[in-house]
Parts: structure tokens; C-alpha cells; sequence
């Protein structure tokens, strides 16, 4: 299901309730999803006083509600620090960024649309069937990380989610061999950027239910959304099968990512298996 679908669906059942209960439902999403991202932010120091924070807005329901949320604290915050959105035009059919040009300006934050063509790029270089992902978000990643050194900004602000995480660190295990995920805060390979994630903390459905009453002007992703077979798809309901049973499932994953015990793993690097001894042996 699309981010589009997932909204109207969540708009359909919201027909029943009353203007002033739609009010007060989003009222507390909001609520939650403020405490959680300044809790993250707060967390790992995401952002700090004079930061110039550039707010990478895909179009999507995760980043929009990401820049909501960021403007908020940005006018109830005792530090100072500046709000950019930045938008990649990655030249996909159907492209219409008209009324999201509309909303930035109504909504008064400074922006910039930026068109590369990448669209033809991956779908040249990837075959038909495989997963555009890796070489889509490489590409785009080194446009916004150019622009942010080009144009000064020192922190770079992505929309990825509590379930991103998780989603992520489950596929890395099974695809990849490899313990990891997306940090919520990280220091580029170049050491020129930090990439901030105030949403590490955030639920995906709380997002969905904020972004349908925010009536966002969502622009769809032809590219990757075509590509129903995609491995994060099939990792995303696992998630959601084992969570059916165990609610708890979905955050205990999140809590693994910031409790880790070497001793308890297999990797020499972080731990001298080899060294260990007993008293008795070393008596």
C-alpha cells in the first residue's frame, strides 16, 4: 500500500467522527509525536544552538510531518537555529511539486527545488525487476550532501521512522549478514555533514493519522513504490504479523538497537573472546 493509499484509507474512517473530534484526535497525535522527537532530539544533541538545519522534504508524509514538527519546536525552543527544506526533483514521470510550492510558501519556510535527472539514470542502469533503492539513494544522497556543503548548512534533517529502524536493522541481519541500522544521528564517510533523524522515535502509524489530517500535498514516488516485491515490504509485515501477537515487538526491536551487549554477540572487534580467562586458571 502507498503512503497515498495508507492516508485516504485513514481519512475513509475518519468520515464518521465530528469536525471537533478530528480537532481533538489531532491534537494528541501531535502532542505525541512533539514529545517524541524532542526527546530524540534531546537524546543525541541533534540540533544545538546557531545549528543551520536543512530539512530534506521528499514530498512524502514522513518528511512533511518531520518539518511540521520542526518548525513547532523551532518557535518554542530556547536555542536559535534556522529551518531549510530542501526538495530533489528526480525528474520521475508525473512530477508536480506545483502545491507543494504553494504550501512552503503559505507555511513560510525558505526552500529550494532543486531538478536533477536521476530517474533516467536508475532506470537505465538497473534492470527490470531488481530493487532501484541502493542506487537511487546513493545518487541522492551525494546531490544533498553537496548542496548542504555548497550552501552552508551543517546538519542535514532525514524523515526515517522508529519502524524504519527496526525494519532496517532486521533486513541487515537477514540480507546482509550485519548488525545494523540507521543512527539517528551520524557523521558522513567525508566527515563534512551530520545527518539528524528527529523521528528515530516516532511510529509510522501515528505519522499516517498526523499526515491525514494535515492534508499534506503528497507527491507520490513512482520508482520505488512500483516495486511491490521489495524486501523492506516483506520485513515490514513480518513486523506486523509478530506485533498481531505481541504488541511490544515493535519497540523491544528499537530498544535492542540501544542496548547492546558485546559480550553477548560473536564479534571479535568489540570483544577479547581470546583473552578471557578464570581465576582459578590464572592462579
Amino acid at each position: 500500500m502507498s503512503e497515498c493509499e495508507m492516508i485516504v484509507e485513514v481519512k475513509h474512517k475518519n468520515k464518521t467522527l465530528t469536525s471537533e473530534q478530528i480537532i481533538k484526535q489531532t491534537e494528541v497525535i501531535e502532542k505525541k509525536l512533539l514529545s517524541y522527537t524532542g526527546k530524540a532530539i534531546a537524546d543525541f544533541r541533534m540540533i544545538e544552538n546557531g545549528d543551520r538545519v536543512m530539512v530534506c522534504l521528499s514530498g512524502g508524509k514522513d518528511s512533511f510531518t518531520m518539518l511540521t514538527l520542526l518548525k513547532k519546536l523551532q518557535q518554542r525552543a530556547k536555542i536559535k537555529f534556522e529551518l531549510f527544506a530542501f526538495t530533489l526533483d528526480q525528474a520521475q514521470p508525473g512530477w508536480d511539486d506545483s502545491k507543494l510550492r504553494a504550501y512552503l510558501d503559505q507555511v513560510g519556510i525558505p526552500y529550494e527545488i532543486m531538478t536533477r535527472d536521476t530517474y533516467s539514470i536508475v532506470k537505465e542502469k538497473i534492470p527490470e525487476g531488481a530493487t532501484y533503492c541502493s542506487l537511487c539513494s546513493r545518487m541522492r544522497r551525494g546531490i544533498i550532501y553537496s548542496y548542504a556543503n555548497e550552501h552552508g548548512f551543517n546538519k542535514i534533517a532525514l524523515g526515517h521512522h522508529r519502524d524504519d529502524l527496526i525494519q532496517t536493522l532486521l533486513m541487515s541481519i537477514f540480507y546482509n549478514g550485519q548488525i545494523k541500522s540507521m543512527p539517528p544521528k551520524l557523521l558522513s564517510d567525508s566527515k563534512k555533514n551530520i545527518v539528524i533523524r528527529p523521528l528515530a522515535y516516532c511510529q509510522e502509524a501515528d505519522i499516517i493519522k498526523y499526515a491525514a489530517r494535515m492534508n499534506y500535498p503528497i507527491i507520490p514516488c513512482n520508482l520505488c513504490g512500483s516495486q511491490q516485491n521489495l524486501a523492506r515490504v516483506r520485513i515490514k509485515r513480518l513486523i506486523k504479523e509478530l506485533a498481531a501477537d505481541n504488541p511490544k515487538i515493535p519497540s523491544n526491536i528499537l530498544h535492542a538497537i540501544s542496548d547492546v551487549q558485546p559480550s553477548q554477540l560473536m564479534d571479535r572487534k568489540l570483544w577479547d573472546f581470546r583473552g578471557l580467562t578464570t581465576d582459578i586458571m590464572e592462579n
